[in-house]
């Protein structure tokens, strides 16, 4: 079943002429500055959505605006956060275009935020992907993209709807911002698991479980005793959903989980650092929070 209205034939990135009005296949771009992460959706979604054709995958806003114009897929799934222009801008682009695509936002927010994600009505995959939830998403774009021969205004109505999506969106991202998160951590419990992922693999892991969390670019580092994984988060937005009576920080890069701490030392030169049960070899900590283990 054709479920777009015919389009120009477009070049993909390896070069090859595709026509949707031949193969009838939906189309679809991914922008994403993370490689790993958008081989990981590429992955998914072509086990879950086979028949869905992957125009382009690009690294950056600007340049996931100019394939959008060029190639105009019927999907975009947009990064909210990368360098230069943001999913958010790269959004609010299509709104102005005469076919927009249908977006659905990758993002890194916490469980926290997804009630309000849907209640803006908002198509959204979570990072790390996972695939119950990316069926999900599947499902909702197929019943759009049927819908869109029948609609008598396809580009207008899509142009509306974007443009609701994204005041939404941004009074959203506006209040989960780590900056304005304290105030709101302090009425929601403490976060219990965590979606961590290992090469390819998706873990939940307890947080009782963890033994410290350290800041790696882009990533936050969760070691257990079992190894370490990786989340798409910053430290200081982690941190706002842990429990501080068991989590504390003990150097700008390093969250201990307390319950795992041996000991604690003293070198000659008057540097802490703690032991932790699980973990071989010394865990930094600086000045600002030596205090909190002179009694141990």
């Amino acid at each position: 079943m054709k479920i777009r209205q015919p389009r120009p034939a477009a070049q993909n990135d390896s070069g090859k002429t595709f026509s949707p009005e031949v193969s009838r296949a939906p189309t679809a771009l991914i922008a994403e500055d993370e490689p790993l992460i958008a081989a990981a959706l590429q992955r998914e979604l072509t086990a879950a959505w086979p028949e869905l054709h992957l125009l382009a995958t690009v690294g950056n806003g600007q340049d996931a605006i100019e394939r959008i114009v060029a190639l105009q897929p019927d999907v975009a799934f947009l990064d909210i956060s990368m360098p230069g222009s943001t999913g958010l801008d790269v959004a609010r682009a299509c709104t102005k275009l005469a076919a927009p695509p249908q977006i659905v936002f990758v993002t890194a927010y916490n469980q926290y935020a997804l009630d309000a994600f849907d209640a803006a009505a908002v198509d959204y995959l979570l990072k790390p992907v996972d695939a119950t939830r990316l069926a999900r998403t599947i499902d909702r774009l197929c019943v759009r993209l049927s819908r869109a021969p029948t609609d008598a205004m396809p580009g207008a109505r899509m142009q509306a709807h974007l443009q609701r999506l994204l005041c939404q969106l941004e009074q959203i991202t506006r209040s989960t911002a780590p900056e304005n998160r304290a105030q709101a951590s302090d009425q929601r419990p403490p976060l219990r698991y965590l979606r961590a992922s290992s090469g390819s693999d998706i873990r939940i892991v307890p947080v009782e479980d963890v033994l410290y969390f350290e800041a790696a670019d882009k990533y936050v580092v969760v070691a257990t005793r079992t190894g370490e994984l990786l989340i798409r988060m910053s430290l200081k937005e982690l941190v706002a959903q842990l429990d501080p009576a068991r989590f504390w920080q003990v150097h700008r890069s390093t969250v201990v989980n307390v319950d795992k701490v041996e000991s604690a030392s003293v070198s000659a030169l008057g540097k802490t650092s703690i032991k932790l049960r699980g973990h071989d070899g010394a865990i930094a900590v600086s000045k600002q929070y030596a205090h909190m283990f002179r009694q141990m």
